[in-house]
This record gives structure tokens, C-alpha cells and sequence, in this order.
């Protein structure tokens, strides 16, 4: 059976054969087993205070986000710089994942990672400073929004190729379940953890002491002995430039179960995105039950809680497998639950679909992103890895123009409930071109050799 995509005659496996002493040999197939240790990732003690430290990261820069954009607002009220703030999140690792990822193959995963909490904390001190100073302009305001953007994208592609150093192949599945709740219990309390610093120690004071949030995750890479390549030992030695890491597009496309994957990620991007938090003031106001701001808080904590649930149960029940079949389903439940939270005026429905919408984006991604970095050859990991990063996060900013531009013309419940469906039928048209690939592959699997003709066995 293909451990990928579920189909019984399917011959593929996740990863090709790995020589003798490298991780998955001992399989022959370079695959997860089928049933795996429960929360196996935590129970890794160098990947443990990882994951600790990315939550305390992730925190950090969603505090970073809800005091930098108060006081964007507060001194410019430009719906423009609002739109930047978006734009320049997720700009970078639409173009500049691949080449993060040729950086990660090649160096010290390690210094990677410390050079983009480095980045963070530089930003946020020179927030401070100019917040002190009372010399914000929209220009520098802009600079700092792109570099917190490029300290983002720099981090994903060699946290990825650590987590299945500190683990190895087997329990990666693991890894990338729990780092991605770890991710949204940060995602969580960010906002939580920034109103507080917010009001009671001011925008200033706030955004310097969010800085300590970033130092465990940089200490700690300074002692773990895992370098992202101590496992395998196979380092890029060749230099790669910022075109020819986009070259690996064309590598990717050759394979249909990888492509498949990361086009999957890339739609669910595109049409939901980060558009949840777009529509949430505009949904809040128009929900029956609750005043609006406490009916925007409900929901708010209903949308993050969904992604930690989502990683407990996924995590603790095993009831998801690692295929395409499953990726595809969950995406396809996160883009009908979100055509009916875009339509839903009581927040006793609302919330709960949040929170399932929830768990199904966190299995669709974990899934797509485990399948892509079993698949990737290893000696390009971190490009293929910075692929899949332009469709999973840089296409979230199509849904600024899905959701949020068009729902300036059809309003913003409208806009959504209408990308959710395109997301549904998008997904759904991959999910038949890929049945239709499979039955073709069945069909000539099954076919027997013809034989020779005699004056050419003879």
C-alpha cells in the first residue's frame, strides 16, 4: 500500500529507500510505522524544550503584533497600513522560503534559527526606541513590518529540518503535530499576553520586555548538539542563489504526491488564509447573544483553541492517517465549516464551527507539510520545505484579496463564504484528478507484459 495517498496498489512509498545506517533503514522504507507512540515528540528530550520555546517565540510575536498595530492605528488611521501589516507578514516567505530553505540545507540549522529570533528582537527594540521617541513614520514603520516578516520566514525552513533531527523519521509525524500546537497555544495567548503588557505597562515597556520572550528559543540553540543535519550527515556543500532555489518549483512538480500536497496547502492559504481575523469584528458585530466586543473575544478564543485541540486529539487518538485522502477531507471540512461560520449569526453555532474549522486546518497542515518533508530528497530538504512555505504561508496573501478586497464590494461574510466555496470545489477538483491518476495507475499496474516477439527472444 502507498504509505502516501492510501491506494492499495499504489507502488510509491513517503521517502525513497535510505542506505543502510540512515534513518528509516531499519523499515526499508524511510516511513513512519502505522501506529506510533502516543505525544512521542515529548517525550524526546531534546525536542521538548523546543517546543517550549517556540510557543514562548510564537507568543511573542503575536504580542508584538497587537501593540504594534494599536499603535499604527493609533497615530496614522491608515486602512492602507493596515492592508501593509498583512502584506508584509507573509511577503517574504512567498518569495524568499526557497532560498531560507538552500540556506538550511547548507548551514547550522542552529544559527538559523538564532539569527531570526535575533531579527525579532531587533525589531522589537527599535519599535520601542521609536515608540520613546515619538519618531514613528509610515516609511520606517513599513521597514520594521518586512524585516518581522523575513525573521518569520527565516525561522520555518531549519525549524523543520531540526525537529526531524532531534526525533529522526519515525516520530516526525509527532514533531510537526505538537510544534504546530505548540505554535497555536502561542498564537493563543499572544493576544492575551499583549493586551496585558498593553495596559499595564504601555507600548514602550510592553514591546521590551516581549523581547524576553524570545531568548529562551536562542539560548537553547546554543545547547542542543543537533545541528538540522547530525542524523543524516549530509550537508549541501553547493551554493545556491536566491534564482536557482527557485528552480526547485520545477524539481517539485515531477512528483505528483508532493505537488499535490503543497497545492493543497497553497489553496487552503489562498481563500481562508488569515481572512478569519479580517472578518471577526465585522462577524461579531452581526452576532445575536453577546455584545459585540465580548461576542469578538468569544470568538477570537475560539478560533486559536481549535488548533491546540486540534494537535491534543490528533495527537492523543491517532484517529487521522498520514495519507492524501486525509489531507484532502480535512481541507475540505475547514472550507465547508467556514462557508457556514460565514453565514452564522448566533455565536453558540459560530464559535464551536470556529473551533472545528480548527482542528481540521491543523490536521490538513500538519498532514501536507509531514507527506513533504518525507518525500523531499534529503539533500534538498530545506528548498523543497521553502516550496512548500510559498504555499502554506506566502499565499496568505491572496486572502487579503479574496476576502479582503472583495469584501469591500460584497461585504465581508459574503466575501468569505463565497472563497471558503471556491476553497471546497478547488479542493474537490484535486481530490477527483487525483482519483482519476490513481485509477490509471490500478489499471496499468494490472495489465500483464506483452510478450516479445520471437525474432527478438530468438
Amino acid at each position: 500500500m502507498c504509505a502516501a495517498c492510501g491506494v492499495p496498489t499504489h507502488i510509491p512509498v513517503l521517502d525513497p529507500e535510505p542506505p543502510t545506517g540512515q534513518p528509516g533503514a531499519e523499515s526499508g522504507t524511510g516511513q513512519p510505522p502505522a501506529q506510533s507512540v502516543k505525544f512521542a515528540a515529548l517525550r524526546n528530550a531534546s525536542c521538548r524544550p523546543y517546543l517550549g520555546g517556540a510557543a514562548l517565540a510564537m507568543m511573542a510575536d503575536n504580542v508584538e503584533h497587537v501593540i504594534t498595530y494599536w499603535v499604527i492605528w493609533e497615530k496614522f488611521h491608515s486602512p492602507a497600513l493596515t492592508g501593509f501589516e498583512v502584506i508584509s507578514h507573509w511577503l517574504p516567505f512567498l518569495l524568499l522560503s526557497p532560498y531560507f530553505g538552500a540556506l538550511a540545507d547548507r548551514y547550522d540549522c542552529r544559527k538559523l534559527i538564532q539569527a531570526s529570533q535575533a531579527l525579532f528582537m531587533a525589531v522589537s527594540l527599535t519599535w520601542g526606541i521609536l515608540f520613546l521617541t515619538n519618531t514613528l513614520t509610515v516609511w520606517n514603520a513599513c521597514i520594521l513590518l518586512i524585516l518581522h516578516g523575513m525573521a518569520g520566514a527565516l525561522w520555518a525552513p531549519p525549524e523543520q529540518l531540526l525537529l526531524e533531527d532531534f526525533v529522526g523519521v519515525e516520530d516526525l509525524p509527532s514533531a510537526i503535530r505538537l510544534n504546530s500546537t505548540a505554535r497555536s497555544l502561542g498564537i493563543l495567548a499572544g493576544p492575551v499576553v499583549g493586551s496585558a503588557l498593553l495596559l499595564g505597562l504601555g507600548p514602550v515597556h510592553g514591546i521590551w520586555v516581549n523581547i524576553g520572550f524570545y531568548l529562551p528559543l536562542t539560548i537553547l540553540m546554543a545547547r542542543t548538539r543537533f545541528t538540522g543535519h547530525t542524523r543524516s550527515g549530509i550537508v549541501a556543500r553547493q551554493r545556491v542563489s536566491a534564482l536557482a532555489a527557485v528552480k526547485v518549483f520545477r524539481e517539485v512538480s515531477r512528483d505528483r504526491v508532493l505537488a499535490s500536497m503543497i497545492i493543497l496547502a497553497g489553496l487552503g492559504s489562498f481563500f481562508v488564509g488569515s481572512a478569519m481575523q479580517v472578518v471577526m469584528p465585522e462577524i461579531a458585530a452581526t452576532t445575536t447573544g453577546l455584545s459585540s466586543g465580548t461576542a469578538y473575544g468569544v470568538l477570537l478564543f475560539a478560533n486559536g483553541l481549535g488548533g491546540v485541540l486540534g494537535g491534543l486529539i490528533l495527537e492523543g487518538t491517532g484517529w487521522v492517517r498520514l495519507s492524501v485522502r486525509s489531507a484532502l477531507i480535512s481541507t475540505l471540512v475547514y472550507g465547508a465549516v467556514s462557508v457556514f461560520f460565514a453565514v452564522s449569526h448566533d455565536y453558540l453555532i459560530a464559535a464551536p464551527l470556529l473551533i472545528v474549522g480548527g482542528v481540521a486546518n491543523l490536521a490538513a497542515l500538519s498532514i501536507t507539510q509531514t507527506v513533504v518533508q518525507l518525500r523531499a530528497p534529503r539533500e534538498k530538504k530545506g528548498q523543497v520545505i521553502g516550496v512548500y512555505g510559498v504555499g502554506a504561508n506566502g499565499m496568505r496573501i491572496g486572502s487579503g484579496f479574496t476576502v479582503g478586497l472583495f469584501g469591500a464590494v460584497v461585504g465581508l461574510r459574503t466575501a468569505l463564504g463565497l472563497s471558503s466555496a471556491a476553497l471546497v470545489v478547488c479542493a474537490a477538483i484535486l481530490a477527483a484528478y487525483l482519483a482519476v491518476i490513481a485509477r490509471r495507475d490500478r489499471l496499468n499496474a494490472a495489465e500483464p507484459a506483452q510478450p516479445l516477439p520471437a525474432d527478438l527472444t530468438s
